[in-house]
């Protein structure tokens, strides 16, 4: 039971990181002017700074919840 417990733990943890991960994308892409051309985040530079950090926050929930010992 505790191993069953273990992976689904670990795959929610992948998808929460996945989905910060790909919002912090949407988030550069705004704050360039590049894709998603509505809204108050288009062509600041601010996002682009908070999206590069949400980014980071991702892809690394993703790595440590793939590299934990069970």
């Amino acid at each position: 039971m505790r191993n069953t417990f273990n992976t689904v733990m670990r795959i929610i943890s992948s998808l929460l990181g996945l989905l910060v991960a790909c919002m912090g994308a949407v988030w550069i892409l705004q704050g360039l002017n590049i894709a998603f051309k509505v809204g108050f985040m288009v062509g600041d530079k601010q996002w682009v700074a908070w999206g590069a950090l949400a980014l980071v926050i991702g892809l690394s929930q993703i790595v440590w919840s793939n590299k934990r010992q069970t």
